[in-house]
């Protein structure tokens, strides 16, 4: 079995990235974590995490107090879930933002 991580910075600053790690059997995808994180206040802080934990793929969206809003996708092929958990980060990491700064402000 081989693994890789790696990142893939957002924005120029280099303060918005995906943490990519893929799990890879007889070339073939087989588990994968893409997550997104921010620094903010000089510390990396874990916004929205799509896995294969617990034996199903889904994202969680991390609330600064550590607590996980947890949604299932109906994707079973590894290489697809790692394809779409991409984009969606690419697309909206902006938006997951906001909203975990307007959860950090209460």
């Amino acid at each position: 079995m081989k693994e890789k991580e790696y990142f893939k910075y957002l924005d120029i600053n280099e303060e918005e990235r995906l943490r990519l790690r893929i799990r890879i059997e007889k070339g073939k995808v087989i588990d994968i974590v893409v997550q997104y994180e921010s620094l903010l206040k000089e510390s990396w802080k874990q916004i929205v995490r799509y896995d294969c934990a617990h034996g199903f793929f889904h994202r969680d969206v991390i609330s600064p107090d550590g607590s996980k809003e947890k949604q299932a996708i109906a994707i079973k092929d590894m290489e697809t879930a790692l394809s779409y958990a991409e984009q969606d980060l690419k697309d909206r990491w902006e938006f997951y933002r906001e909203k975990y700064l307007k959860k950090l402000k209460k």
